[in-house]
């Protein structure tokens, strides 16, 4: 049961829509589908992290300190941050040429997922709940618990690359012009939940 559980968890994981959704998608796009799966291997160990904090406790830490709200504000802040990056990149011409992956580009690239993914307090937050709902709500403890997060974390990195995938399939139907566009709506994007984040802390 545990497993059923866990993968109803991952279903709702899998349609969350934000910063990394969009992260994802324009890098599929932009830098191809070798890129993205590094980027999702990155959203991967940033959610194991999470888990791990959950599982230590960390929700404790959280409510007592206020922590939640300067997190916030950082979060929102480096949010809003890439969203100005990409807003500039918006006027520079694309390189629509692929380029194969390198030591440097491999880490680099994980590390774009890890740090999207780390620094929204959301994440966190969720992954508490999941947490508190696993061993409160369901008394898994032990392998179950094991089990049912590591089904959580399956389906939702299966479901990462199938969306790298899918949007690396449309790289042919996209222009320069196209791919700045979508440099202006991820920038745009970043900055709005960059926003949201911030005033959501106050």
């Amino acid at each position: 049961m545990y497993i059923v559980n866990g993968a109803l968890f991952g279903l709702v994981l899998m349609v969350l829509v934000g910063p990394v959704f969009f992260t994802l998608i324009q890098t599929s796009l932009e830098k191809g589908f070798n890129k993205a799966i590094l980027v999702a291997i990155g959203i991967f160990f940033s959610d194991a992290m999470f888990i791990g904090l959950a599982y230590l406790g960390v929700s404790q830490f959280v409510n007592k300190s206020g922590y939640n709200v300067w997190i916030g504000y950082a979060g929102g802040i480096i949010l809003s941050i890439f969203g100005v990056y990409y807003l500039l990149k918006f006027k520079k011409p694309m390189n629509m040429s692929a380029k194969s992956v390198s030591v440097k580009g491999t880490f680099r690239f994980i590390f774009k997922g890890f740090l999207i993914n780390g620094i929204s307090p959301f994440v966190l937050l969720f992954w508490v709940g999941a947490m508190s709902l696993a061993t409160v709500r369901y008394d898994y403890h032990g392998p179950q618990l094991f089990g049912f997060f590591i089904t959580i974390m399956i389906i939702a990195l299966s479901s990462d690359i199938l969306k790298a995938y899918l949007a690396g399939k449309l790289r042919r139907l996209f222009t320069p012009k196209l791919f700045k566009i979508l440099n202006l709506v991820v920038g745009l994007a970043m900055i709005g939940f960059g926003i949201h984040m911030f005033i959501f802390s106050i």
